[in-house]
């Protein structure tokens, strides 16, 4: 199913720790930032991209048995076309491996996964007047996930980068019991909301969330792929101005991270 993510820091004004020298990096930080060289990310809001990201989801669901077979072969829903929702296509060698559809939840904008399974948990921390990052619908090629393990790190930056763009002090996750480690041990989530049952899929899902300023500089300093500049993170969730149009593929800048 998903995904899969103090006062705020303003993301051009968040501290940034540094990239260790490539000689003192572990394996799995090599291999991301390796496979980040050859990554390029699509905001993707209509057309023939959107449709592809809805086939993916589609594969990558019907592979784990949570969705039931579909004439169509795609999965979507109403989620996927409310004003506050970001859908993005990662792609390698310029094929499409994986995706990510994010919400943005205050006052103003409450549509999103966890509001929908879980409103009487959500919507109070929302009146409270915090702003989450609600992700989820990640998906991966099969195929590609086992060519490419790294995929949900390249993937779920997507998430820390809206965070420091919206200034959100809380990312929330919407996920599957079996997939409820990964976001403990890379984002020390913690769980709010005891499982359900979730529209359209056979498996519950249970809700956790991320302190984001908690965690900064400790995702920072283990996961150094997870840094973006604010130009990435501007091209990734900022408006269009009017005549212009909205970048094609986006670049990844945590490789371009140097140590002082």
């Amino acid at each position: 199913m998903t995904t899969a993510d103090e006062t705020p820091v303003a993301a051009s004004a968040a501290p940034r720790a540094m990239r260790a020298s490539p000689a003192h990096e572990s394996a799995l930080v090599k291999s991301v930032f390796s496979l980040l060289e050859r990554t390029e990310y699509r905001r993707c809001n209509k057309g023939e991209d959107l449709e592809d990201i809805y086939r993916l989801r589609y594969r990558a669901y019907r592979v784990h048995g949570v969705v039931p077979a579909m004439a169509s072969r795609m999965i979507y829903d109403d989620l996927d076309e409310t004003g506050n929702v970001f859908c993005f296509g990662v792609y390698v060698d310029r094929e499409l491996v994986s995706t990510l559809r994010i919400h943005i939840l205050d006052k103003e904008n409450r549509a999103g996964p966890s509001t929908q399974a879980f409103g009487d948990i959500v919507h109070p921390m929302i009146d409270a007047g915090d702003t989450f990052v609600d992700p989820s619908r990640f998906a991966a090629d099969p195929e590609m996930s086992k060519i490419y393990p790294q995929l949900p790190y390249i993937t779920l930056r997507l998430a820390g980068m809206a965070c420091f763009y919206f200034n959100a002090p809380y990312c929330l996750s919407t996920i599957r019991e079996d997939h409820a480690s990964f976001y403990k041990r890379i984002y020390a989530s913690q769980k709010i909301g005891e499982a359900r049952p979730y529209p359209g899929v056979y498996t519950k899902v249970e809700m956790y969330r991320a302190d984001v300023n908690a965690i900064r500089e400790r995702s920072f300093q283990r996961y150094p792929f997870f840094f973006a500049t604010a130009s990435e993170e501007r091209m990734m969730f900022g408006p269009t101005k009017m005549g212009e149009p909205a970048p094609l593929t986006i670049l990844p800048t945590a490789q371009y991270m140097t140590a002082a």
